[in-house]
């Protein structure tokens, strides 16, 4: 009977030695996962999804996330839902365009005061809009406005979050080298078109227009969703015929509805150009947005 208990205390006590040698493997691996930063971050509208895609790209513990929905489109008047505030509330870090594009600045600002906000259009010089003078927050529409932003936003976040610093400037290297590349396909076609002068659908394509050396001589609707009056209608046809415009660009987002209406008292064609707002969440979807744009251009303005 005693060597049986002496054989008990035995196995009692390697029990507890195996049970105290696995509890500090335990503490470690929970040690591990609080050491690895979880970084959050919420971008404003699809554009900006795309650009802070490439810039975070594999790194571990930081994830993007998108606000508004992938068919939002421009932010022209967008107000939060509920569900954008619980959304910024799980958030680090709130990339925006800028310039005026998200108007609901203000009350973020004011119900998240430790929400890091980093400004991609941050040091762009802004055009004036030709309706109504104010400045036009389309940036991201130009490639070279693209890099730009891109770079903003690495630079940004290597502050925010420096442990990955290098992480970001290296992956938005690479992605801004894929932006410069597009765009030098596309100067080489279009240094060379023939026609210049274009009516688009609204004040979405100034930037892209300075960059490729384009004349936009008309907006068909300063807003999207605000229909032109039929005097607005009759002075852009006028105009139209009077310069031979060939070419109208409705947006993929909007009817082409008042496009085909001054199409059918002009010599103009409607095409579609896509100011790159809503479309696949994919890292290349604006490189494929502007070559599809490319084609379109090549095709209208031959």
């Amino acid at each position: 009977m005693k060597y049986i208990k002496n054989w008990l205390l035995v196995i009692l006590t390697l029990i507890m030695m195996c049970g105290c040698s696995l509890s500090p493997v335990v503490q470690n691996q929970n040690s591990k996962n609080t050491e690895t930063t979880k970084l959050t971050i919420v971008t404003s509208f699809y554009p900006m999804y795309i650009s802070a895609l490439n810039v975070a790209k594999d790194i571990p513990g930081v994830e993007v996330i998108n606000l508004t929905k992938p068919q939002t489109g421009c932010l022209h008047d967008y107000q939060l839902t509920p569900e954008d505030i619980i959304t910024l509330e799980t958030a680090q870090v709130f990339i925006v365009n800028g310039a005026g594009m998200e108007s609901f600045m203000e009350k973020v600002v004011k119900q998240q005061p430790n929400l890091k906000i980093v400004e991609a259009s941050k040091g762009i010089k802004l055009i004036k809009n030709s309706t109504n003078g104010e400045e036009n927050p389309h940036v991201w529409v130009s490639i070279s406005n693209a890099v730009k932003q891109v770079r903003n936003i690495a630079e940004q976040l290597a502050v925010i979050d420096s442990l990955n610093a290098e992480k970001y400037k290296t992956n938005a290297d690479k992605y801004i080298g894929k932006l410069e590349k597009e765009r030098e396909k596309m100067h080489s076609v279009l240094d060379d078109v023939k026609y210049r002068d274009i009516v688009t659908f609204h004040e979405a394509f100034p930037y892209f227009a300075k960059e490729f050396n384009l004349n936009i001589i008309g907006i068909i609707e300063r807003e999207p969703g605000s229909e032109p009056s039929a005097r607005e209608l009759a002075s852009t046809i006028d105009k139209v015929n009077r310069l031979k415009v060939k070419a109208l660009f409705a947006e993929p987002q909007y009817s082409a509805k008042a496009s085909e209406t001054i199409a059918k008292e002009t010599s103009a064609k409607v095409y579609t150009l896509d100011p790159a707002v809503t479309g696949s969440m994919d890292a290349d979807a604006y490189i494929n947005i502007m070559d599809d744009n490319l084609k379109v251009l090549q095709e209208a303005l031959k």
